[in-house]
């Protein structure tokens, strides 16, 4: 599935995303990721820098979901896929690297990526917008800014 433009510019909007795992067990697993950027038309990387439950998860269940939300404005979107876990010596991680590190400054070590190729995605929005309607995302970003002190 090719990332309509408004996924991406979600993504680059966002300052975290939540990734949703699921062990063998079927335990569910989910965890903040802040190093993560669109690598091509269907495919969000994620660099794996203190994720040791999320990497064994994938390997044994493919399946994840992933959440991106513009905290003030409260939008954004989830993504469903399917994960995998990209060594040094995978033919895409050099690629992949250098664009994780120009987000980080190499302030941030890590040694594999999740990637994930994306199949479906739906939008996330706060229930004020559905419950009022006329709700402006200038409103909800006010709203946001005094309900968190910013």
């Amino acid at each position: 599935m090719e990332l309509p433009s408004e996924v991406k510019s979600s993504i680059h909007k966002s300052v975290l995303c939540w990734l949703a795992t699921v062990s063998m067990e079927n335990i569910p697993n989910v965890s903040p990721k802040e190093i993560f950027n669109v690598y091509n038309s269907d495919t969000v990387i994620i660099a794996n820098i203190a994720s040791p439950q999320t990497v064994r998860n994938i390997k044994q269940n493919a399946n994840v979901c992933v959440s991106f939300i513009d905290i003030l404005v409260q939008k954004g979107f989830q993504l469903k896929g399917i994960a995998r876990i990209l060594g040094k010596k995978d033919a895409d991680f050099p690629k992949m690297e250098t664009l994780l590190i120009e987000m980080t400054g190499g302030r941030f070590p890590f040694s594999t990526i999740t990637a994930i190729t994306v199949t479906h995605s739906k939008p996330i929005i706060a229930p004020r917008y559905l419950l009022y309607p006329e709700t402006t995302e200038q409103q909800q970003i006010e709203s946001a800014k005094k309900a968190y002190g910013f």
